[in-house]
């Protein structure tokens, strides 16, 4: 039996990132962002800038003020200034492409990253600012919060990843930058999008079972959502892009359970979301595989998609063959999730 430390000896070893090493990361993108991966695993307003590039926002504490629960303006209030509080100690940047026009609404998509990396090494890795520059969306990469060994964290599902029992609402502090990004840019209601690597991933799904009123599509890499039904009762249809490797040895292909608590496998992942968005139960499996690993030879993922779901939604499976926990991505994996999310807004 796996004792409780050496579960997360192994979590850090396979999804934390060292913080020291992020700006050798921004220098030497691709290799660096793997090998740190490896070893563990500013308000704009009105006058915002438009254009390439990336605009820091940062809010300074507001106390909530007290208000008549039937004041309606002086809610909207409270609901502003809660939200200065969960992003004043947790900046985070926007990347505004070029194409960006304030009376157009457009995509926004977050990444998350894995159990003790951040967003800069996740970008590093998965490289979707290029992506947003090209296919023209908002792109923020936030980052969680440190616990007590060091690590950033998301609080996402049961099993992963508040290990040491911190109590964060990471699902609260996402929709307040959704709404804040909203507030200064034309955002698209019907097109927010989340994707996730590992923790990133388990986040993501819980944003999709917790707001799916808002969040129109997920992709996780190597992720799973609640093991229990009853913990993910989508209001509605979200899209799912499920990605996983066969040999991954930190996340389980097949399931497996975090310091006790039980995590569902990627096909079983899939098919709970094939049930809350009443997909048909038989999938489509795509002819020609994806080249999704390039340290693995030729094409070795496997695609299953299910359809006929409800409000114009759809699930996926990618399977990495041999795929470990930290895949070589290639160019098509990242501008696969990509397309796969833009693809999928809400009616």
């Amino acid at each position: 039996m796996t004792s409780r430390h050496e579960q997360l000896n192994k979590l850090s070893a396979g999804l934390a990132g060292r913080q020291d090493s992020a700006p050798i990361c921004r220098r030497v993108i691709g290799p660096c962002a793997l090998v740190v991966l490896a070893l563990a695993a500013c308000s704009a307003g009105d006058d915002a800038a438009v254009g390439t590039g990336v605009v820091s926002v940062s809010t300074s504490d507001t106390a909530i003020p007290t208000i008549e629960p039937d004041d309606v303006s002086a809610a909207v209030v409270e609901s502003s200034s809660a939200n200065d509080e969960l992003i004043a100690n947790r900046p985070y940047d926007v990347f505004v492409p070029t194409r960006y026009d304030a009376a157009a609404p457009m995509p926004l998509v977050l990444l998350l990253h894995g159990y003790g990396a951040s967003g800069d090494i996740q970008e590093a890795y998965f490289k979707f600012e290029p992506l947003a520059e090209s296919r023209g969306f908002l792109y923020v990469h936030p980052d969680g919060t440190v616990d007590a060994g060091g690590r950033q964290f998301w609080n996402a599902t049961d099993a992963c990843c508040s290990i040491a029992g911190d109590v964060i609402d990471d699902a609260a502090y996402l929709m307040a930058i959704i709404e804040q990004v909203s507030t200064d840019y034309n955002v698209d209601s019907k097109a927010i999008f989340l994707a996730g690597h590992s923790n990133g991933g388990f986040m993501s799904f819980r944003m999709a079972c917790q707001h799916a009123d808002a969040i129109a599509g997920i992709a996780s890499l190597a992720g799973a959502t609640f093991a229990g039904t009853a913990d993910c009762t989508p209001s509605e249809p979200v899209s799912v892009l499920q990605v996983h490797g066969t040999r991954d040895e930190t996340i389980f292909y097949d399931g497996g359970s975090i310091v006790g608590v039980d995590y569902p496998s990627a096909p079983q992942t899939v098919e709970s979301w094939v049930a809350s968005n009443g997909c048909d139960t038989t999938p489509t499996i795509t002819a020609d595989a994806l080249d999704l690993d390039g340290g693995i030879d030729g094409a070795e993922s496997d695609v299953e998609t299910f359809g006929g779901c409800e409000h114009g939604s759809e699930v996926e499976l990618w399977t990495i063959g041999h795929g470990s926990h930290i895949p070589g991505v290639t160019a098509d994996f990242s501008a696969g999730v990509i397309d796969f999310l833009l693809a999928h807004p809400k009616p």
